[in-house]
């Protein structure tokens, strides 16, 4: 079967319910009319995901983001705001509450999760070593409240789930060589249903915190191949800056 149509993630979802033990998470930073068919295949499943909205117009869409959390879903907040404002920390500051603000009159919003930038020298993480993201009810931000010594985490970024190879900031780099002398490394959406089918694999011992980009999950034909094109150059992009970076 093809990887990342809708029918793969169907597949996934089965899996990972009879693993047990997960969190599904949703970066929607491009088509939330894509995110749309996800969320309504989690829901045939009597699942419940968190999708992280970006106030950004090729994100930001209040209808969608209403038919998604009818579904169930919680809808959280996807900041960039050390990018949005190139580096200014007070500037970033009153933007994330201005976006959070916005959110809030279409959905409750308690959880957020920093949008990756990885074209950008700012991390909006960052934001956070000088201000408390809970002073603004946030309850939840997955990346910094998340015990990764516990949760293993898995995303598709560079729509692959070995994607921290290419990844600036999609990744927890103080875990992944742990992870990778336990086996938890796993390329093809194949490969993950099979491990998490297996009942002896390293796998099992772990909660999960699974993260996927609805974007890409799309019948294939045309849009399938053009979006498979876009980011196999993408992935070209970001390992230089990964390696850029590492100088």
């Amino acid at each position: 079967m093809r990887d990342f149509t809708p029918e793969t993630y169907r597949n996934l979802l089965r899996a990972l319910k009879a693993h047990g033990r997960f969190t599904l998470r949703h970066d929607v930073d491009l088509r939330p009319d894509r995110s749309l068919r996800l969320a309504e295949i989690e829901a045939g499943e009597g699942l419940t995901a968190t999708y992280y909205f970006r106030t950004v117009p090729e994100s930001y869409d209040e209808d969608y983001i209403r038919r998604i959390t009818a579904l169930g879903h919680d809808a959280g907040y996807h900041y960039e705001c050390l990018t949005t404002c190139h580096g200014d920390m007070e500037a970033a500051l009153e933007d994330f509450q201005q976006n959070l603000k916005r959110l809030r009159s279409v959905v409750p919003i308690v959880k957020a999760c920093a949008h990756g930038s990885p074209k950008s020298p700012y991390n909006s993480m960052d934001l956070w070593q000088q201000h408390d993201y809970h002073t603004f009810g946030i309850e939840h931000e997955s990346m910094l409240d998340t015990d990764f010594s516990q949760t293993l985490y898995l995303t598709d970024t560079g729509r692959r789930w070995d994607g921290y190879r290419v990844s600036v900031r999609d990744k927890v780099p103080q875990y992944q060589d742990q992870w990778t002398r336990e086996g938890l490394v796993f390329h093809t959406t194949d490969d993950l249903i099979r491990a998490l089918q297996s009942p002896s694999h390293p796998i099992q011992k772990r909660p999960l915190l699974i993260n996927t980009h609805p974007q890409r999950w799309i019948p294939f034909g045309a849009t399938w191949l053009e979006e498979a094109a876009v980011q196999r150059a993408k992935n070209i992009v970001k390992q230089v800056l990964v390696t850029i970076r590492k100088h």
